[in-house]
């Protein structure tokens, strides 16, 4: 495993923190309580996708210009702003670029509020498996805001800070991440159709009941469950649009650790709403009302955001500002929101509208009528040149009498004379357009031969660098298509709109285009991968719970053979939960059941009353940890019961056994006498189960704990 990083030193593994163990009062190591230390952020420069592809096949999305500033440039002003002191950044895909980028950057000058520390790894997946990096290494002390590198905001956490610590104070840590959210009409343009949710929340505690993404589905499902939490008030709310910002404390890394199927923010939201009972951890979420905060996470998104900055809705984001520091950045602002950078020359008669930003160094020739557009360094525009909605990166000469509407240019493109681009089309980088072409609506060119996607490994897109230099001598070898872009042109047409079997990966550079299925009444969600039914064989969920309880058993049994610990294989048997979709009803049962079969399993179905309780003794004595962890509320100790029950009304030679499993149970603290007592006193559900309560020994035992608890009950009145 190759690892690049800028940290000064390795930091040493720490005991890990559990809910309720006090990990809010932790002292630092000045003594401090944890709200006084530094507070520390860790930013995913990476997508882990290809839906920027062809574009990022060349440069990370994370450095792509959003009005000529690199996305992670306002990222980590976001941060610093908001008050953050150490944030790590953590890249994958094209690490180097970005490294170089933030090194010459005033992030990392001496004299920089927020210390950036840059961790690169070729084996970083997703966003589980930063996570599960920061976990190993220990590097947060604190709570921490989590975000990716393509996150612009102006939002100042401090409140919503404050308000989780307060809330795992009073909660013993229970509360383990708060979700910032901003006030956004449906269907307003800053809202992104694809990332649309519904959430449910408890109105006095702000905790977060429900959350779904809305994306392709029609119907929506609520869980019971919620409206039986005991809040007195629960709000269903479409008017939120997901920042994609979160105040994560500590063990927001170790839960991710703790369950290796996690892989996105939503897997761990959904996760931990799921199986509150089990984890015992809450979601919170704060919501702003006039901030801004925005994912841009397609090319609709660049649009929409790029538009948001040049009009000032991010102040004080705002492009004169040269927030970044940069030598040459620095624009001038002139009414109807028009930016010009140094040595900027005009033509005569060419008209910058409204909201236009041109970067340094950027010739402009006579008559062009330039709106709602933004034109990086160096660039060349001949006359009578038509511009709107257009994203024209640096280095690109554009020649005369051309027409570009809602497209990007990125750098170095040229395009010849008498060119139309029709909306959302897309010029990767070098690409030349020919003469008097015109493209349709959606065309995506680039230099990179679309069937390298089919050639090359799926995770191509994680690989070193190398390869994206070998793929374009392999390119060099393939024609053009000098129909598709013109006779002097360069490049291959990736996508283009007009062709039905394509629109949908166009759609999807853009925006996903919502097509509902009429069917669709289900809380799964489409962009989450889910899988066909079908594609499993028949009966699924049976299959899973018979594959669940052989897995459980293996798991125990290797436990045995290596000595492994409860923590341990509690982690295993959760990560057979979330794999096989079990209920915590469903692993109760089954673990119960498992255990309860080792002897026979161990020692073969001959073994006697006297030599079954003999072997199973010290079991349940091994195995009591795994056993408290998942009997928490007053249903699951019944659940047991009920199990363990069900286990010997198959058995009924070894009744007598069951006295003394019921006894090892009371007396390891594993099941309650209370629960004991409602279960011998209502639990009968058959006459097996009667003749059952009848046994003499069952019985002796029930008088006993009655006693015993007359006994308590006359020494507590004393």
């Amino acid at each position: 495993r190759r690892r690049v990083t800028n940290m000064a030193g390795k930091v040493g593994k720490q005991s890990r923190g559990t809910a309720g163990s006090g990990f809010a009062n932790r002292k630092g190591p000045a003594g401090q309580e944890e709200e006084e230390q530094a507070l520390q952020a860790v930013l995913i420069a990476d997508s882990f996708s290809r839906r920027f592809f062809p574009i990022s096949k060349d440069q990370p999305r994370a450095l792509f210009p959003l009005a000529n500033v690199a996305m992670i440039d306002y990222t980590l002003e976001f941060l610093t702003a908001t008050g953050v002191q150490e944030t790590f950044v953590f890249c994958c895909w094209m690490s180097n670029k970005i490294k170089e980028h933030l090194l010459k950057s005033k992030w990392c000058r001496p004299t920089s509020p927020n210390t950036v520390h840059i961790i690169t790894s070729e084996l970083y997946r997703s966003l589980g498996d930063v996570l599960r990096d920061v976990d190993a290494k220990t590097l947060v002390r604190s709570d921490f805001l989590l975000v990716y590198g393509d996150v612009v905001s102006n939002i100042d956490v401090t409140q919503a800070l404050q308000e989780h610590r307060n809330r795992r104070k009073a909660e013993k840590n229970i509360s383990v991440m708060t979700m910032i959210f901003k006030e956004s009409s449906p269907g307003h343009r800053s809202r992104c159709k694809e990332d649309d949710v519904i959430v449910a929340v408890d109105s006095k505690s702000n905790q977060v009941l429900h959350y779904q993404k809305t994306y392709g589905l029609q119907k929506l499902q609520f869980p019971m469950n919620i409206f039986h939490s005991g809040s007195d008030e629960i709000e269903v709310r479409h008017d939120l649009l997901d920042c994609h910002i979160s105040i994560c404390s500590p063990q927001v890394a170790e839960l991710f650790t703790d369950n290796f199927d996690y892989q996105t923010r939503n897997d761990f939201v959904r996760g931990l709403l799921v199986n509150e009972e089990i984890l015992g951890n809450q979601i919170h979420m704060h919501v702003t009302g006039h901030e801004y905060g925005a994912r841009v996470s397609n090319l609709l998104m660049y649009d929409v955001v790029s538009s948001d900055i040049v009009r000032r809705w991010v102040y004080p984001l705002t492009p004169e500002m040269n927030f970044t520091d940069q030598e040459g950045q620095a624009c001038t602002h002139s009414r109807h929101n028009v930016y010009r950078g140094a040595g900027v020359s005009l033509g005569h008669g060419s008209q910058m509208v409204e909201n236009v930003l041109i970067g340094q160094g950027t010739n402009i020739g006579a008559n062009c009528h330039i709106s709602n557009s933004v034109i990086g360094n160096n660039c060349t525009i001949g006359d009578n040149v038509i511009l709107d909605r257009a994203y024209i990166w640096n280095n690109v000469c554009i020649a005369n009498n051309s027409h570009i509407k809602q497209s990007v240019l990125c750098d170095n493109v040229e395009v010849k004379e008498g060119v139309t681009l029709n909306p959302q089309c897309v010029l990767a980088f070098n690409v030349v357009i020919g003469a008097n072409v015109t493209l349709p609506e959606g065309t995506v060119v680039s230099m990179h031969h679309p069937d390298e996607e089919d050639k090359e490994d799926e995770d191509e897109f994680l690989s070193d660098d190398a390869e994206v230099s070998n793929s374009q001598a392999k390119t060099k070898l393939k024609a053009f298509s000098t129909a598709a872009v013109g006779t002097e042109g360069k490049g291959y047409i990736w996508r283009a709109s007009s062709l039905t079997e394509e629109e949908e990966l166009t759609q999807c550079l853009w925006d996903l285009e919502l097509n509902p299925d009429p069917e669709s009444d289900s809380e799964s969600e489409m962009s989450e991968g889910s899988h066909d039914l079908d594609s499993r064989g028949v009966s699924p969920e049976l299959d899973d719970v018979n594959v669940f309880q052989v897995e459980v058993l293996g798991t125990l049994q290797r436990g045995m053979e290596e000595n492994i610990g409860c923590d341990n294989l509690v982690l295993e048997i959760n990560s057979l939960k979330y794999a096989y979709n079990i209920t915590l009803k469903e692993v109760m049962q089954i673990l119960t059941k498992v255990v309860l079969e080792f002897p026979f399993q161990q020692q073969g179905p001959e073994l006697t009353a006297s030599q079954y309780s003999t072997i199973l003794t010290p079991l349940l004595k091994r195995w009591a940890p795994v056993f408290k962890n998942y009997i928490k509320r007053a249903q699951d100790h019944l659940d047991c019961l009920s199990a363990i029950e069900e286990f010997f009304l198959d058995h009924d030679s070894h009744w007598s056994a069951m006295v003394k499993v019921l006894m090892n149970v009371y007396q390891l603290e594993i099941l309650a006498e209370e629960a004991i007592m409602h279960w011998f006193s209502q639990g009968a559900s058959s006459e097996k189960s009667k003749q059952l309560r009848k046994n003499q020994g069952l019985l002796k035992f029930i008088q006993w704990l009655e006693e015993a608890e007359d006994e308590s009950s006359e020494e507590d009145g004393e």
